[in-house]
């Protein structure tokens, strides 16, 4: 966004009505999406009463807490995240060691990701990447004279990358792992890392999933049905062949809201993972181009925000706008590549649209957050500091 004049500083509004419309449009979308793409599982479950509304009452409830834990967090003002973004850090690296004991960990398809709470199953991955933003912007603004050094600037925050990741492993959860990867080396590299190393990351980070993917024979899997999809279409391949055949039905005004073949119980996760999967059947390439323009909006006004932070002299805000940037617009770019066919299948939610309490929650406290910054920006812009 364009810094405005001294004469105009006045008149400016009190936070970003762009970013908050962006917000909203894709929190509406995803509620009509969520109900539209689990209706027919949820009034086919026994076990959840034939209720089709189960779905799409708790997602609103979702909602409705973010909204409250939003403005809760749009209160704190940003030094107080600062000061204590190590001891959440810790604190997520407990509740990931905490999901993987027996008896606390909830397990569902094959992965231990959960912390049951009753009302809800906790996800702490989605926590931690929250937490990831605001150590690594902390961790940069502490060691900035010492960013382009290998020692002291980069190996201590990869030693802590790779402990996170050993933890994730475990779960398995290889996609908020390379979200969180991302995070940490994309503020590392904003914050000064020299680009030797970054293009040494570049060079060894292919290497390191490669042999992520060999050591599971299910993500071998994952990765030859990617490259032949409909060699086995009812096998390995399964997810991926009914998402494109949903885009394919969906061609380019799709077949309307609610007339979708593949959310009746043929793509799995159809109103969590595979959410654009439905809206690209229902609404076709012109849904989907909407939901794009509204996901790199979203993003450009996270840096554009950073930038204006930059200018007011606030590092740790611009830094924490930044890693937010880069957390939604990498999660959304995975999530968006699998539906199509781009990337191999990996389970990540699109933020703000899927199903899912935490990401939700987590979702709409970064957005509070990043209103907060732009918040004390306009402040400092019409003169009143405090």
């Amino acid at each position: 966004m364009k810094i405005f004049s001294a004469q105009t500083n006045y008149n400016l509004p009190i936070y970003d009505y762009h970013l908050v419309w962006a917000t909203l449009l894709l929190l509406g979308v995803g509620l009509v999406m969520v109900y539209s793409s689990s209706v027919d599982m949820a009034a086919s479950s026994k076990a959840l009463n034939f209720n089709s509304y189960y779905y799409l009452i708790r997602q609103s409830i979702y909602i409705l807490i973010g909204f409250i834990l939003g403005y809760i967090a749009f209160l704190i003002p940003t030094y107080f995240w600062q000061k204590i973004a190590p001891i959440l850090f810790i604190f997520g690296l407990i509740l990931l060691v905490l999901v993987l004991l027996p008896g606390i960990g909830v397990e569902a398809n094959g992965s231990k990701r959960w912390i049951s709470l009753i009302v809800i199953n906790f996800q702490p991955s989605e926590l931690v990447k929250l937490f990831t933003v605001m150590y690594a912007s902390d961790y940069v603004l502490r060691k900035s004279k010492q960013m382009r050094t290998i020692v002291k600037g980069f190996l201590p925050m990869l030693g802590i990358i790779v402990l996170t990741g050993f933890l994730l492993i475990l779960e398995p959860d290889l996609g908020a792992l390379a979200v969180i990867s991302v995070i940490a080396m994309g503020l590392l590299f904003l914050g000064g890392l020299t680009y030797k190393i970054f293009f040494s990351l570049l060079f060894f980070g292919p290497i390191a999933v490669y042999f992520l993917i060999k050591m599971s024979p299910y993500r071998v899997d994952r990765v030859i049905g990617f490259l032949d999809p409909w060699k086995d279409p009812f096998g390995i391949s399964y997810q991926l062949t009914n998402s494109l055949m949903a885009f394919g039905r969906g061609e380019f005004f799709g077949s309307g809201l609610g007339s979708s073949v593949v959310k009746l119980q043929y793509l799995f996760g159809a109103h969590t993972d595979f959410i654009l999967a439905v809206i690209g059947e229902e609404f076709g390439l012109f849904g989907v181009s909407i939901i794009i323009i509204l996901f790199a909006f979203l993003v450009v006004r996270l840096f554009g925000i950073s930038k204006e932070s930059i200018q007011n002299k606030k590092p740790f805000s611009a830094l924490m706008a930044q890693g937010i940037g880069l957390w939604f617009g990498i999660q959304g770019i995975i999530n968006m590549g699998v539906n199509l066919g781009v990337f191999p299948t990996k389970g990540l939610t699109l933020p703000l649209l899927s199903y899912g309490g935490t990401g939700i929650l987590v979702n709409m406290i970064a957005i509070a957050i990043v209103l907060r910054i732009d918040f004390d920006n306009r402040r400092n812009m019409r003169g009143q500091f405090y």
